[in-house]
């Protein structure tokens, strides 16, 4: 099935997207990465992974209106999908499973 499986970088893409309130672009999802995982992050890590979550049907990317502090550019802007929705609680699912067997072992 498409956008099954999805690797630890392309989760973090998946919840960054989910954490922020307005639809984010490109910067803002690698500033907030950043922030909270304490790690640099390219920008072309970030616009290849949302590429591969859009690809899955996880994400969608629509561009925003022009303005003049972009010289006129759009920004792409991208939203999760129901996929990416279900996709991100499936896996918050198995990891809460994986960390309930390891906290009953202790």
């Amino acid at each position: 099935m498409k956008g099954d499986q999805i690797g630890e970088f392309e989760e973090l893409l998946l919840l960054a997207v989910l954490a922020m309130v307005e639809p984010p672009a490109v910067v803002a999802i690698r500033q907030h990465l950043e922030g909270v995982t304490s790690r640099r992050v390219s920008l072309g890590a970030v616009y290849a992974g949302l590429d591969r979550l859009e690809r899955k049907g996880l994400v969608t990317s629509s561009f925003g209106d022009a303005t003049p502090a972009r010289g006129g550019k759009r920004k792409r802007l991208f939203e999760i999908t129901r996929n990416g929705r279900r996709t991100a609680e499936a896996v918050r699912r198995v990891r809460n499973a994986m960390w309930k067997i390891i906290e009953d072992r202790r």
